[in-house]
């Protein structure tokens, strides 16, 4: 990595560092990491596994997610918000997942506030969206000193005490901001990355929810 944030890959692109040209994140950077979602289900499902991720690496939770969809019913949180002690025991069962009882608990209750934050707004994405930072909150540029320096916003921070006063848990300014960033409310692309001007296209062609 150069002092710019950027690695080049095989096939001569220059990309954000992070996914290490490992094969399966560098995939997520390239198909994933910033494209804006408005599905309540993926949405559901990245701010949980975010939460799961506290304290590992993402590329630990990305090797896991098939289990983890397999565990909690695809984030169905209909389906999720229904789990009862049996299901607690078979997911600290499940040598496939995170096997962290307050993280398990955590998705059961974020299950329950997700239906009630869909009844209010109508859509998990339409909560999230309206969130979004404006131009002028975010930096000049998007680098590396500038990325590493900032691991929360003050709209990360804003989120997470929202989410925290309606009864969500593991949701923390870092956790809230890695989702936002990952699900293309922001576009932290760093400068020179060729997904930047990709992303950005989608997040200009968007219909907000």
């Amino acid at each position: 990595m150069t002092g710019t944030g950027l690695i080049t890959g095989d096939d001569g692109r220059d990309r954000c560092f992070w996914h290490g040209n490992l094969p399966e994140y560098l995939r997520y950077h390239d198909e994933e990491w910033g494209r804006p979602v408005t599905d309540d289900i993926r949405l559901f499902e990245k701010i949980c596994l975010e939460g799961f991720q506290s304290g590992l690496s993402w590329l630990t939770i990305l090797r896991k997610r098939e289990n983890f969809r397999a565990a909690f019913a695809g984030f169905d949180f209909e389906k999720v918000a229904l789990f009862d002690d049996a299901d607690i025991a078979r997911c600290l069962g499940d040598a496939g997942i995170i096997r962290h009882r307050g993280k398990i608990v955590s998705t059961i209750n974020n299950a329950r506030r997700a239906i009630d934050m869909r009844a209010e707004f109508g859509s998990l994405a339409r909560y999230f969206w309206s969130q979004e930072p404006q131009p002028g909150d975010r930096p000049a540029m998007i680098d590396y000193p500038t990325l590493s320096a900032n691991p929360t916003t003050p709209t990360s921070v804003r989120i997470s005490k929202d989410l925290k006063k309606r009864g969500w848990s593991f949701v923390g300014p870092t956790t809230v901001y890695a989702f936002m960033q990952a699900m293309g409310l922001v576009n932290d692309h760093i400068e020179g990355c060729y997904c930047r001007t990709d992303v950005e296209a989608m997040r200009k062609a968007l219909v907000r929810p």
